[in-house]
């Protein structure tokens, strides 16, 4: 499953949804909007007004979504 974690320096949420993430053994690529600026453009016109942005195959939040990392966990389970 490919996770996209969309983040900025310095983002208390992000550095959580990062640890949540690592802790449960996902990996993941990490977009930092301070170093590619067109990325928080992209993810405005979708309707994110909050980083973290989480995106995979099936889903996509924004903040630190405990509840959506652990429907993860329990999807990739089922697979």
């Amino acid at each position: 499953m490919r996770i996209i974690i969309y983040t900025r320096n310095d983002c208390v949420q992000c550095h959580a949804t990062k640890r949540a993430m690592e802790s449960r053994g996902f990996d993941f690529e990490l977009i930092n909007i301070d170093n590619h600026p067109d990325a928080a453009d992209t993810l405005r016109a979708q309707g994110f007004r909050q980083l973290p942005v989480v995106v995979t195959e099936d889903a996509s939040w924004s903040g630190f979504r405990p509840d959506m990392i652990n429907r993860l966990r329990q999807s990739v389970a089922h697979v």
